[in-house]
């Protein structure tokens, strides 16, 4: 029985009968057993701190009592589990708790379609909203984006590895440079980098010989996630807006990981103050149970019935979750919280790039954030070309898992160590979170150095 209630046996079961495509459980090689606010228990007894959070999706940690109160009512209320898109009053509590959410200005015009439980479904309905209105085939994406792993979804996507082996993607998809400041498009970085990539989009759209058709629209993310968690300053999110109204483009705002107060906001797009044709939404918007949406202009809103379906959009149980995840956000600020707490772990992490030598930039907004691991050593005299260093990343990331940290690494590379914990975080717990991870940095640069050295 003892030999039961240890992590390796549930890990070589798993890796016996899941999918060779699974991929959390290479690097974070635990069973978990219980879970609590931003803390979860292995099988083991060991406690760890859970700055995954199940990629942004666990906005009020691991069991929130409003998310446990939310489901029991549900239960006790004898409420239907499963209704297609058939209307309920939780449903339309819902709708009007995420309307309220929304700007004023967005949502007096909006419409609402309930997808499959994916962002990438809600993605997929956005794409086929924006051609049908438009009549128009092209979609305009931009380099580091990520948008979900279904067909049309992974053509958008700027890693190549996912997609490489996939033939017959959604044709009519161009890439566009995303401003990576510490990694600039264009070898320049800062204001003179994004006002450049400005320039070449207005005019690859002004230009009759660029080789892509009208666009029928263009999705981003305000912080792009799995790209590295990079912000887009708000003066370029500002020109995008301008330059798709100008050309009469639906600009499709990925909101799945930044939205509902994760960036300091309620939704990254509030930031730059501008108006999205379309958001997509999901992660947190269903109380940690399964839940997407699009939220458009009703001028949009040409497709015909069942145009986009989904036999699980109606997934009566996130709603309730859902609606008491907004409120419980609003009434305590955690979006306010949510941007205080996060300058104070940049406080902290920028500290720990002065103390080590293999932290190339800290970046992000509110409690998304990004450290990019990079090989100092080998940088010469190119500091805007520093090369990512995957291998100490990945040490970086073994070394906060052993000392009781559960976080991600994204980016290009692998090379980003990113941060998603619960807003529900406090400072204290931030500290304790920067405390371990200043003591795994210095631990994986001794174990690389020592390795060179055996090598040399």
């Amino acid at each position: 029985m003892q030999d039961i209630l240890k992590n390796k046996p549930f890990l070589d079961v798993q890796a016996k009968r899941e999918s060779n495509a699974r991929s959390y459980p290479r690097r974070i090689p635990i069973a978990i057993s219980e879970a609590n606010g931003i803390y979860v228990k292995d099988v083991e007894g060991k406690l760890y701190i859970d700055c995954l959070g199940g990629a942004g999706t666990l906005a009020l940690g691991h069991n929130h009592p409003v998310i446990t109160e939310a489901i029991k009512r549900v239960l006790d209320d004898k409420l239907p589990l499963h209704t297609l898109d058939l209307t309920t009053p939780v449903k339309e509590e819902f709708v009007e708790e995420l309307f309220s959410t929304l700007p004023e200005d967005f949502a007096k015009n909006a419409k609402i379609q309930f997808c499959g439980p994916s962002g990438s479904d809600a993605v997929e309905a956005a794409l086929k909203l924006v051609k049908t209105a438009t009549g128009k085939r092209s979609i305009l994406a931009y380099q580091g984006g990520y948008h979900g792993m279904t067909h049309g979804s992974l053509s958008l996507m700027g890693n190549l590895g996912p997609k490489k082996q996939i033939t017959g993607l959604m044709p009519d998809v161009h890439f566009l440079p995303f401003p990576y400041d510490y990694r600039c498009p264009f070898g320049v970085g800062g204001k003179d980098g994004y006002e450049i990539g400005v320039s070449y989009i207005e005019q690859l759209l002004h230009d009759p010989e660029s080789g892509i058709v009208p666009p029928a629209g263009m999705i981003m993310e305000i912080i792009q996630g799995e790209g590295g968690a990079i912000p887009a300053p708000d003066q370029w999110v500002r020109e995008v807006r301008r330059i798709t109204k100008e050309h009469e483009v639906p600009l499709i705002i990925d909101e799945v990981q930044t939205g509902f107060g994760r960036t300091g906001k309620l939704f990254a797009f509030e930031h730059a103050g501008i108006t999205p044709d379309v958001v997509v939404m999901s992660k947190a918007i269903g109380g940690s149970l399964p839940l997407a949406v699009i939220v458009y202009h009703k001028d949009l809103d040409q497709w015909n019935p069942g145009a986009h379906a989904g036999t699980f959009r109606g997934n009566q149980m996130a709603f309730s979750t859902g609606t008491a995840t907004m409120k419980y956000i609003k009434e305590n600020c955690l979006a306010d919280h949510a941007d205080e707490i996060g300058q104070r772990f940049l406080s902290h992490l920028r500290e720990i790039q002065a103390q080590t030598n293999c932290i190339g930039d800290v970046r992000g907004r509110g409690l998304m954030i990004g450290v990019e691991i990079v090989n100092k050593e080998k940088a010469g005299m190119d500091t805007r070309n520093v090369p990512a260093h995957p291998k100490l990343a990945s040490l970086i990331q073994r070394e906060c898992f052993n000392r009781g940290l559960i976080l991600e690494l994204g980016g290009r590379h692998g090379s980003v160590v990113r941060f998603l914990p619960p807003l529900i975080i406090t400072a204290e717990e931030i500290d304790n979170v920067s405390e371990i991870f200043l003591e795994a940095v210095k631990q994986a640069e001794t174990e690389i150095n020592e390795r060179i050295e055996q090598e040399v």
